[in-house]
C-alpha cells in the first residue's frame, strides 16, 4: 500500500466533505437554529484535511488498483464518522452508536433510521440526513473527482477510485478525460434532482418538503421528513416520487446517450428492458394480490398505486413507503424480498446486487447447461450484442458467494444476539446489504432500528457500507495483505 497517496486522498475527501456541511449550516441559519452541530466537524474536516494533504510530493500521490479499494473503504468510514457528529448536540444528543449508524445510513443510502419522530427534528437536521444520502448516491469520491481542475494531469490515476465507488460490475469513462466524465455524471444528477423538485412544488409540497424528498429519491435513499413518509401526500406526489424513483435507478450512461440522441440505442439495451419488465410484471402481481385479498372495496387505482409505488421504491432499494406494506399478504412479502436482492441497474444510485449480475449469472447457466449436450461447442455470454469477458462473469460469481456468505453471517448473528425473529432479523439484514431501508416485522415501514443493540446496530453498519462500495472496498480493509508497502 502506498500510504502517502492513500493519506493525500483522504485529506483531499475532507475538504470536499468540509464543503458539504457548510450546507446544513447555513440551513441551520434560515430556520433560526444553531449552526455549531455543522460548523465543529467542518472545522475537524478541514484541519484534518490540511495536515494530510500538507506539501505532498508529485509522486507520492500515483495510486494503484488496490490502494483505490483501500481509499475508498477508508473514505467512507470516515465521511461516516464526520457525518455522525451533528447527532451527538443537543436537542438530539444521540449515542456515538446511534449517531453512526444514522450516518452510516444516510451516506449509503439505506435510508433505516433510529428515530421514531422524525416531524420533531430541526430542519437542520432533517436537511442533513437528506443531504448525506444525495452525496452518497453518486459517491463522495465522484463529487471530488468533479471538482478537479481540468488542467489536472494523470487523472487516469484516479481510475481506480470512481472503480470501487461506482456500483455495478465494470465502471466505463462516459467521456474520455475522468473528470469530464464525472461532471457529466453529477451534470445529470443535479439536472434530475431540479426536476423533480419543480413537480413536486406543483403538487402540496412546500419548497423544504420538495427539496428534501427530491435529494433522497434522486439518492434512492428514502429519508423523508414525516413518520409515515409519503403515506399522507396526495397521489400526485406519490406518482411523481415513483416515477423519479424508476429514472435513478436506470444506468446514468443511458442518459448520457439520450443527450447525445442515441435514443435507438440506450432503448435496446438489454438491462434496461429487464429492468422495466421486473417493474411491470411485480407490480401486476403485488397490484392484484392485495386487491383481491385487502383492498376491494377500493378503487382498482389504489391498489396499482401503492403496488407500483412500492415494487419501485424496493427494487430502487429506495425505501420510501406509500403505505404500510408490513400488513400485505405473504405473496406480495416474498416478492419484494426477492426485488430487494435485485436491486435495478449498474451504473444507478440504487444499491441490490444488480439486474446485469444476475443477468450474466443467468446466461452462464444457459451455457452451462447447454455445454453438456454440445462439450464440443465454441459459446460465449453475450449482453447487448457483445460477448461478455470471462473475467467479469467470474466476478459477477464471486461477488454472489461472498455476498451470500456475508448475508448469512450477519443474519445469524443479530438473531442470536437480540433475539429476534427470523422474519425481522433476515430482513434487516436484507434491507442493510443492499440499502432499502425498512424490512419486515419489527423493522418494517412504520417501525425503526432503535431496538436494535449497539454490536448489532454495528454489524448492520457494516452491512449498508459493504452493499453499498459493492464488499471488496470494505473487504480489503479487514485483509493484512493489503497493507503491504508496494513498490
Amino acid at each position: 500500500m502506498r500510504l502517502k497517496s492513500v493519506l493525500f486522498v483522504l485529506g483531499k475527501i475532507l475538504f470536499a466533505t468540509t464543503i458539504i456541511l457548510l450546507l446544513p449550516a447555513i440551513c441551520a441559519l434560515i430556520y433560526k437554529e444553531s449552526p455549531i452541530p455543522f460548523l465543529v466537524p467542518a472545522a475537524i474536516s478541514l484541519g484534518f484535511g490540511f495536515l494530510l494533504t500538507l506539501n505532498p510530493k508529485k509522486e507520492d500521490r500515483s495510486l494503484f488498483a488496490k490502494d483505490g479499494f483501500i481509499c475508498v473503504g477508508f473514505a467512507w468510514i470516515l465521511v461516516s464518522l464526520i457525518g455522525s457528529v451533528p447527532f451527538l448536540f443537543e436537542p438530539l444528543g444521540l449515542s456515538l452508536g446511534d449517531a453512526f449508524f444514522e450516518s452510516v445510513s444516510g451516506f449509503t443510502t439505506t435510508g433505516s433510521s433510529i428515530f421514531s419522530n422524525v416531524e420533531a427534528l430541526p430542519k437542520s437536521i432533517l436537511f442533513w440526513r437528506s443531504l448525506t444520502q444525495w452525496f452518497g448516491g453518486m459517491g463522495v469520491l465522484v463529487f471530488l473527482l468533479a471538482l478537479m481542475p481540468k488542467s489536472e494531469n494523470k487523472q487516469s490515476r484516479y481510475m481506480h477510485l470512481m472503480r470501487a465507488e461506482v456500483p455495478g460490475p465494470s465502471v466505463d469513462k462516459i467521456v474520455p478525460k475522468l473528470a469530464d466524465t464525472a461532471r457529466v455524471m453529477y451534470g445529470l444528477y443535479i439536472a434530475l434532482t431540479l426536476a423533480e423538485t419543480v413537480f413536486l412544488l406543483l403538487g402540496e409540497m412546500n419548497l423544504f418538503e420538495a427539496i428534501n424528498h427530491s435529494l433522497a429519491t434522486a439518492s434512492t435513499g428514502g429519508f423523508g421528513v414525516k413518520n409515515d413518509s409519503l403515506a399522507s401526500y396526495s397521489a400526485y406526489s406519490q406518482y411523481v416520487v415513483t416515477i423519479f424513483m424508476l429514472i435513478f435507478g436506470i444506468n446514468f450512461n443511458l442518459f448520457y446517450l439520450i443527450l447525445l440522441g442515441q435514443f435507438a440505442k440506450a432503448l435496446k439495451n438489454e438491462e434496461l428492458k429487464t429492468y422495466l419488465a421486473i417493474i411491470g410484471v411485480s407490480t401486476a402481481i403485488i397490484g392484484t394480490n392485495i386487491f383481491l385479498r385487502l383492498y376491494s372495496a377500493n378503487p382498482f387505482e389504489y391498489s396499482f398505486r401503492h403496488a407500483f409505488f412500492q415494487v419501485v421504491s424496493i427494487v430502487t432499494t429506495s425505501g420510501f413507503s406509500s403505505i404500510d406494506f408490513n400488513v400485505w399478504p405473504s405473496l406480495s412479502h416474498v416478492l419484494l424480498v426477492l426485488l430487494m436482492f435485485s436491486g435495478a441497474c449498474a451504473g444507478s444510485t440504487s444499491g441490490g446486487i444488480k439486474i446485469s449480475r444476475i443477468m450474466l449469472l443467468a446466461k452462464n447457466g444457459k451455457r452451462e447447461i447447454k455445454y453438456i449436450s454440445q462439450p464440443k461447442a465454441v459459446m460465449s455470454v453475450k449482453m447487448n450484442g457483445k460477448a461478455v469477458d470471462n473475467e467479469i462473469i467470474r466476478g459477477a460469481t464471486s461477488f454472489i458467494i461472498m455476498y451470500g456468505a456475508i448475508f448469512v453471517i450477519s443474519a445469524l448473528l443479530i438473531t442470536a444476539i437480540d433475539g429476534v425473529d427470523v422474519v425481522t432479523g433476515f430482513t434487516s439484514v436484507a434491507t442493510s446489504i443492499n440499502n432499502v431501508g425498512p424490512g419486515l416485522g419489527r423493522s418494517g415501514p412504520a417501525e425503526n432500528f432503535a431496538f436494535y443493540s449497539v454490536f448489532s446496530k454495528l454489524i448492520l453498519c457494516f452491512n449498508m457500507l459493504a452493499g453499498r462500495l459493492e464488499l471488496f472496498p470494505i473487504l480489503i480493509l479487514l485483509s493484512p495483505t493489503a497493507y503491504k508497502k508496494q513498490a
